[in-house]
């Protein structure tokens, strides 16, 4: 008996939204270094959480992209593969997740460093349409081609 492999399309996402989550997201940790807030700082996390592991669908700020932004836009010229800008979620997730620990924990200079981190590429996404995680997304395909 013949097994036969199905092939999925990998999950389609409007460019645009990933970079309207990115200025939402560099104002977030904007005020996180202005403030010093762990608590804003888990926030932050939760909503990376939510955009890697359940999908950027399910971001809140993917959400409101979908509703008060996207509809006035129309349809974007083209769709792209979602799986770069969610593994970006998980480098943001993880940066958040050690600010969080920083700052809670009293290491305010690892909160500073983290979150420093994650807002220079959240505004490089925002700014200049250059997705940081990304492009390190495409560069491990390529140098892993078996393992993505």
């Amino acid at each position: 008996m013949q097994q036969r492999t199905v092939q999925r399309r990998p999950a389609q996402v409007d460019p645009r939204g990933p970079r309207f989550a990115a200025a939402l997201t560099s104002l977030v940790l904007a005020a996180v270094l202005i403030t010093g807030s762990g608590a804003l700082l888990a926030g932050q996390a939760l909503v990376f959480a939510l955009g890697a592991l359940a999908g950027l669908r399910y971001s809140p700020y993917g959400w409101l992209y979908r509703v008060l932004v996207q509809p006035r836009l129309g349809p974007p010229a083209e769709w792209e593969d979602a799986r770069p800008p969610r593994f970006a979620q998980s480098v943001g997730l993880l940066f958040a997740l050690l600010g969080t620990v920083g700052y809670l924990g009293g290491a305010d200079w690892l909160g500073l460093a983290a979150t420093g981190c994650a807002l220079a590429a959240a505004f490089l996404n925002a700014a200049f349409d250059y997705c940081l995680g990304c492009e390190v997304y495409l560069w491990w395909r390529r140098a892993l081609p078996g393992r993505a």
